[in-house]
């Protein structure tokens, strides 16, 4: 599975980077062979100014052979949004999953 992160508007780091990674790879573990790719897109939406769940995540995951599902959570910290972010993307590739067995 390759995990590739774009930190948009966002002062990019080493460290930001590999903990956007981790959690992909840690929210992904079960099923990490059926996903072939994961974007992580990472944005400040309101980048000068001080406001409210301005740090927004979002998620894309390419599962082979299917449409990508994407997913995204905005909180003030970057971090936890990222943390969410991939909860839910581990929760959504599972269901798609199961779905997809059941067919």
């Amino acid at each position: 599975m390759i995990v590739q992160v774009n930190a948009g508007d966002i002062q990019s780091s080493q460290a930001l980077t590999d903990n956007a990674t981790q959690a992909v790879e840690s929210a992904l573990r079960h099923v990490i062979e059926k996903v072939t790719r994961v974007e992580v897109h990472l944005r400040d939406d309101n980048a000068n100014k001080s406001s409210a769940n301005d740090k927004r995540v979002t998620m894309e995951a390419r599962i082979a052979g299917q449409q990508p599902l994407a997913v995204d959570h905005a909180s003030d910290d970057l971090y936890v949004s990222i943390s969410e972010a991939a909860g839910k993307l581990g929760r959504a590739v599972k269901s798609k999953l199961e779905k997809l067995a059941t067919t």
